[in-house]
């Protein structure tokens, strides 16, 4: 009788039989929801016809859904760029898809359902806040200063003090860190070629640079004849533990 759409299920009353058949959804979502609740009336049927009360069967549908595999990563950031640089660097690194939203987001009912969340660690307190209690958290080890641009940086003084040297990306906080950086090893301001990669003529002149300090997104957009020193966020020791705790909550989820 179920599966030929005969009992319908009423919240809070039961499970009835129709006195006709319903026509069917005309919208795919509709179609959706009419299926679903149809799985669960029939569940709904069986548990009444085993004699299970009603607070266990909630209780036990609670515990199948918080058991539900993740299936999919949520970065969470105010900052659009990071969040565009921080999922450009782990997406090789993982299987499941990466999704991004603002830390308010991420507070809204079932936004993070199904994710694990993840952010750096000067936001880890915002996000922790607006997330319900029970939700786990990653933090990501930001890694301060790549080993490639430190090695690049030791050759310029003092015999290469007057070469251009310059900075891209669309991350603000980027150009200011790297800007503070190159100055404090002893790189003159005035031969810092500065570029918001946000403008329309941000590749201007960099081809007369020694080399271009840049995020790993912007990297892949410096002109062919430009040598960039890429700069990235998350070491090779941080993807691995993100892999292994992708792994590690997948199998347990589906062993369950």
């Amino acid at each position: 009788m179920a599966q030929e759409g005969w009992l319908e299920f009423r919240h809070g009353s039961g499970v009835f039989v129709r006195s006709s058949l319903p026509a069917a959804p005309e919208s795919p979502e509709l179609a959706a929801e009419y299926s679903l609740d149809q799985l669960i009336g029939e569940l709904m049927a069986k548990a009444r016809k085993l004699g299970a009360p009603e607070s266990v069967v909630r209780e036990r549908l609670r515990r199948w859904l918080a058991l539900t595999p993740p299936s999919r990563w949520l970065v969470i950031d105010p900052d659009p760029e990071l969040r565009r640089i921080l999922i450009h660097e782990m997406r090789p690194a993982l299987k499941l898809p990466i999704d991004e939203c603002t830390p308010e987001e991420a507070g809204q009912p079932g936004r993070i359902d199904g994710a694990l969340p993840v952010t750096v660690p000067s936001k880890a307190a915002l996000v922790r806040s607006l997330l319900p209690a029970a939700a786990e958290l990653t933090v990501l080890e930001v890694h301060p200063v790549s080993l490639e641009l430190m090695a690049h940086l030791m050759r310029y003084p003092p015999e290469h003090a007057g070469e251009l040297v310059g900075i891209a990306s669309r991350w603000k906080e980027f150009l200011r860190i790297a800007q503070t950086l190159l100055v404090a090893a002893g790189i003159a301001p005035e031969t810092l070629l500065v570029r918001d990669a946000t403008q329309a003529d941000w590749k201007r002149v960099l081809e007369a640079t020694s080399g271009v300090v840049c995020d790993a997104v912007t990297a892949l957009e410096l002109p062919k004849d430009v040598f960039p020193l890429r700069f990235t966020l998350l070491n090779a020791q941080t993807l691995a533990g993100l892999r292994q705790h992708e792994g590690q909550v997948t199998a347990s989820a589906c062993a369950l």
